[in-house]
């Protein structure tokens, strides 16, 4: 049974690929150790190397996009593109997708221009210092794979530190410290809405 929804939905992923062509996120002074791994992140573009898991998860995916962000990201083409650029960074920083889709679902419900109240930008709500820190000139946190490349080695820096304690490693991305009701909030659209079943 499985496996027939596993082909049904490479079927609809070969239909789209033919039819297409909040919160503040990391704050304060930059640590050097992450200061590090993000200059490492922004020089290393590896992709992920299972291309069938990846058709059946984007698939997936793509169609709880349109179910929970028809307006940020209203076309399957659009969906696909994001994805593609999640999924990738996500792979590359030893990250969860999934998580990284239920951070960005709190963070900027998906709009790729959020501006928080403190300034944090983009999909994932990273502060702008860090361009100042580890960019290259021309980059742009509103950029997907900027945004997401950042956002995504951050949060393996924290999940690191916190040894993959979700709810610590999320109240450090937030900036919330102590306070559970961001990681509470990420752990539930998590198991909730983005996780495969």
């Amino acid at each position: 049974m499985r496996r027939h929804a596993a082909q049904a939905r490479l079927v609809l992923l070969a239909g789209l690929l033919l039819t297409t062509g909040v919160h503040a996120g990391p704050t304060g002074e930059p640590e050097p150790a992450l200061r590090a791994r993000l200059e490492a992140a922004i020089r290393d573009a590896r992709e992920f190397d299972d291309r069938y898991a990846a058709e059946v998860w984007f698939v997936d995916m793509s169609a709880r996009l349109a179910r929970y962000a028809p307006k940020a990201l209203p076309d399957a083409g659009q969906r696909l593109d994001f994805l593609r650029v999640v999924h990738a960074e996500a792979a590359r920083a030893g990250v969860s997708p999934e998580l990284v889709l239920a951070v960005i679902d709190v963070e900027s419900g998906f709009d790729r221009y959020a501006i928080s109240v403190s300034g944090a930008e983009g999909y994932m709500q990273i502060m702008p210092f860090w361009l100042a820190e580890v960019g290259a000139e021309g980059d742009n946190l509103f950029d997907p794979r900027t945004n997401l490349r950042m956002g995504c080695t951050i949060l393996r820096y924290y999940l690191d530190q916190a040894r993959d304690s979700y709810v610590k490693a999320l109240a450090r991305y937030n900036g919330s410290g102590g306070k559970p009701d961001y990681p509470y909030r990420v752990l539930e659209l998590l198991n909730h809405r983005w996780s495969p079943n």
